[in-house]
């Protein structure tokens, strides 16, 4: 039991150590060598079937008749949405700019949506659970809109016009955000025993995310592997995730500040689900852009752990060191 709890506490480490290790030794195997190609392939859709089915059993223990919109919703989306089209049109606007990557993990940093699980960290800071889940569920909708209509200008694929490469990423990116809450509100309304069965097992999606961490830290260290792109850029980009991750929290705190909900709106803007921006980066932007992903896991987790431990500071209670436990460290 202690090597179990041990393997909780300390999943995000365990996944992408895991990640990366796995990497090196499957690729270090010459025997596996005639494999590779055929275990890309099977990334590519054991990927979005990981964040499918993760999005689809967090939205089974959605309740629509619990969702609310509040000003603060209106004013993040367009925060979010805003930042992210500006950047792109920059990059349209400029497209031999020397930063393109930088600022193409930027614009993954941005519109990547909420954390499926950032309810669980919402609710242990004292903020709304059902105003964090209606967030989510908008800014899902709004990626999922967004990403279709702008990459394909801002990162043209090879031998495609803008046009059908945009129904290339729509048909990729909308089914994968909008058809978990579909199918999870159909089950509820249709088969309800059905979907009070599937809310009870968060667990799994727990331990989905974990294999989803690891696979996606994989690919990134095989996108570093194969990588042209110079040193600098890369830790330019390792430095957009932090920036955009305190930025992201800050700004949210601010605005939630005026709507008496900091804590919420916080999490809201900045608990990132980032196995899907490691997806988004390495699937439709530059693949190094997947680094962006990786590192904004460590950051948003490091500030959550700040912020448990001084909410549990506040509250009187006692101030070990924090660690990430189960239900944090599954908050992507």
């Amino acid at each position: 039991m202690k090597i179990i709890g041990f393997l909780k506490d300390w999943t995000l480490i365990i996944a992408m150590l895991g990640g990366i290790l796995g990497y090196f030794a499957y690729t270090g195997i010459p025997i596996l060598d005639g494999t590779h190609e055929f275990v890309r392939e099977a990334v590519d859709f054991i990927q979005p079937a990981l964040i499918f089915s993760m999005l689809f059993l967090t939205f089974c223990k959605v309740d629509p008749r619990e969702l609310r919109l509040r000003k603060w919703h209106l004013w993040l989306l367009l925060i979010q949405c805003g930042l992210f089209a500006g950047i792109g049109c920059v990059l349209i606007a400029m497209p031999k700019s020397n930063l393109r990557i930088v600022l193409e993990g930027a614009m993954i940093c941005l519109i990547c949506p909420t954390a499926t699980a950032g309810a669980v960290i919402t609710r242990k800071l004292g903020g709304n659970v059902s105003d964090i889940t209606t967030y989510t569920v908008l800014i899902n909708l709004a990626t999922a809109l967004l990403i279709p209509a702008l990459v394909p200008f801002v990162h043209p694929h090879p031998g495609m016009t803008a046009w059908s490469s945009a129904a290339l990423i729509l048909g990729k990116v909308f089914p994968l955000l909008l058809l978990p809450l579909v199918a999870a509100m159909a089950i509820r309304r249709i088969l309800p025993h059905v979907s009070e069965r599937l809310a009870r097992y968060q667990d799994l999606s727990f331990y989905l995310w974990a294999v989803a961490l690891a696979l996606a830290t994989a690919v990134t260290t095989r996108s570093i592997v194969h990588s042209d792109v110079d040193v600098s850029t890369q830790m330019w980009l390792v430095a957009v995730s932090l920036v955009c991750c305190l930025l992201q929290f800050g700004l949210g705190r601010r605005i939630g500040a005026h709507y008496n909900d900091k804590i919420t709106a916080g999490q809201s803007f900045g608990q990132k689900n980032t196995v899907l921006a490691i997806w988004v980066g390495y699937t439709f932007f530059t693949p190094i852009t997947a680094i962006v992903g990786g590192f904004y896991s460590i950051w948003h987790n490091v500030f959550n752990s700040w912020q448990l431990y001084e909410h549990k500071k506040a509250a009187g209670g006692e101030t070990p060191a924090v660690k990430p436990d189960k239900e944090h460290i599954a908050a992507h």
